[in-house]
């Protein structure tokens, strides 16, 4: 599973470190200490401040430390022992936090899982991962979901919590199906004094999560992110938050946090910090400006499509967004037309790109948090991050700044690999580097930009055309709410571009009008050979990115089995 080793470029081929944020610095040192050991010290030192606002509750840091050491010694009571899997099944919650952190605590590895997926894929997702535990909540959309799992997997276990209660006075709330023995309420769990046993850990090498990729292409595949990786990656991103106020500032979590952004961006990195935040179970426009008018979070990370709503809500200008310090946004794209409108209706200081992968904890890159960000650019690498632009002919050759290749990485952050699959890891490991599968430059000032996923790209009569430039291209439309371009077979020329396209509610838009407007922005090889106008929006995954993959097989470009 493991790399190559790499050496580190000279400083003189960073060229991104002449543009790094004032107060920032690229080294970094990782110091071989759990995550769990990093919120024991956020406990030590801001015990009284609030960690936790949900459904009406809120959660001290003491009492985060306490149920999460409750909860790590009734985990280790039920048989957890080191490295032994536990699946986190349901959408953000108080409990997501409480038994992220138990789990490490016990000894055991998070592996993170989608509620949505469809059973098949959470069968095969049990029997990859080796789960013998989940966690889920008293949800019936969601129990009945992980109930069937105990029939078809070699999951023996579920521990309930109850959605609304109150983690530190919860009971059971219904009559559970089944063997009796098969389930364990959250209020038993954690029915104990709250010492969990130690237990050694090989920072290097031990397994804390198990993060499954998004599956856009061939079957999901587990990255192991190590107790190094995951720790590494909170402390980049923390150090790149610098400014932040410890004990203080607040962080909306709106994006899931069984998906690694959220995990590492909004709850590991705040905690790490003592930040307060503000979970919320999905995204709503009306609480979520609710939350921001009478709540003044400093801090709101999301994908382009969160952006794109709150800019094009009609009501926006009634908010005040003044306490944002800034707003991230990464999972997919950053249209700067979204960035624009974003900044221009809600006032609000400054929405940065950043960029990641699961494969990498995942952040690997980020705008500065300051007006040194570049509309259109991923930022600059995370500290102790070398990003390098490598031909995607040779795989080898490190191209000079201007030039087009595949964006690969190296740093703290990166994978050793995934799980129980070489060949897989092989693919992606190569030379020392990460092969990220994007295809970017660098700038003169170690700005990186994508262009486009190499296997995104659609090739007409062999010439490649980069969706992402036909995207940004129908984003500056000014009626253009949400678009994907994908590639659609083609008898005369191999592939051609098609474009879907929502408007903004209340925007007559046709594809004759969109196409005379996009005659002098695109080739005639990037020109969409067809231009599909729709009323309803477009499919998105779990997170909110757009999702190309849903998208064609419901066009009946892309067979599903």
């Amino acid at each position: 599973m493991g790399s190559v080793a790499f050496k580190n470029p000279a400083k003189a081929e960073m060229p991104w470190l002449k543009s790094y944020p004032e107060g920032v610095a690229w080294d970094l040192q990782v110091p071989a200490t759990p995550l769990f050991a990093f919120l024991e010290q956020t406990v030590a030192k801001y015990g009284s401040h609030d960690a936790i606002h949900f459904a009406g509750h809120v959660y001290t840091y003491s009492a985060l430390g306490d149920l999460v050491d409750r909860a790590a010694a009734g985990l280790q009571a039920l048989g957890v022992k080191k490295g032994g899997k536990v699946g986190l099944f349901m959408p953000n919650s108080a409990y997501s936090v409480v038994m992220y952190y138990a789990i490490l605590k016990s000894g055991g590895t998070v592996v993170n899982y989608n509620p949505v997926y469809a059973e098949r894929d959470l069968i095969s997702q049990a029997e990859d991962s080796e789960t013998d535990i989940l966690v889920t909540l008293d949800v019936p959309a969601i129990l009945d979901k992980a109930t069937a799992l105990l029939d078809q997997t070699r999951i023996n276990k579920l521990i309930v919590c109850p959605f609304k209660q109150d983690m530190a006075a919860t009971t059971r709330t219904l009559e559970l199906p089944g063997d009796p023995a098969s389930f364990v309420w959250f209020c038993d769990l954690i029915a104990n004094p709250g010492k969990p046993a130690p237990f050694a850990i090989d920072f290097e090498k031990d397994i804390a999560v198990l993060q499954y990729t998004g599956g856009t292409t061939g079957t999901p595949k587990a990255a192991v992110l190590t107790h190094k990786n995951v720790v590494a990656n909170a402390l980049q991103i923390s150090k790149w938050y610098h400014n932040a106020e410890n004990g203080k500032d607040s962080m909306v979590a709106i994006l899931p946090l069984f998906h690694v952004f959220a995990m590492t961006v909004i709850m590991n990195m705040s905690l790490m910090r003592g930040l307060k935040l503000f979970i919320m179970p999905q995204f709503d426009m009306k609480e979520m400006l609710h939350l921001i008018q009478t709540e003044k979070p400093s801090y709101l990370c999301g994908v382009p499509t969160i952006f794109m709503a709150l800019a094009s809500y009609d009501r926006i200008a009634e908010y005040d967004f003044s306490s944002l310090k800034f707003c991230l946004s990464g999972g997919a794209p950053l249209p700067n037309e979204v960035k624009n409108a974003f900044e221009k209706k809600t006032g609000a200081s400054l929405l940065t790109e950043g960029y990641g992968l699961t494969e990498a904890s995942p952040v690997v890159t980020c705008n500065p948090l300051s007006p040194k960000a570049r509309g259109g650019s991923i930022g600059l690498p995370m500290p102790g991050t070398v990003v390098e632009i490598v031909s995607a002919e040779d795989g080898v050759t490190v191209l000079k700044p201007g030039e087009k290749g595949e964006v690969c990485v190296t740093g703290p952050q990166v994978m050793p690999g995934y799980y129980k699959k070489p060949e897989e890891t092989a693919k992606v490991l190569k030379n020392g580097r990460l092969h990220t599968g994007d295809v970017g430059y660098m700038d003169t000032d170690g700005f990186v930009y994508i262009v486009d996923r190499i296997k995104d790209l659609i090739l007409v009569s062999g010439y490649n055309v980069y969706p992402r430039h036909v995207e940004e291209a129908i984003y500056s439309h000014p009626a253009v709410k949400e678009c994907i371009v994908a590639g659609v077979p083609d008898k005369l020329r191999g592939e051609v571009p098609y474009a879907w396209v929502k408007p903004i509610d209340g925007n007559p838009l046709d594809a004759d009008t969109l196409r005379a407007f996009l005659k002098d922005k695109l080739s005639p090889t990037e020109m969409p050979k067809k231009i599909i106008v729709r009323d309803e929006p477009l499919p998105k995954t779990a997170v909110g990115k757009l999702s190309k993959k849903d998208l064609l097989a419901q066009e009946g470009y892309l067979k599903t089995v």
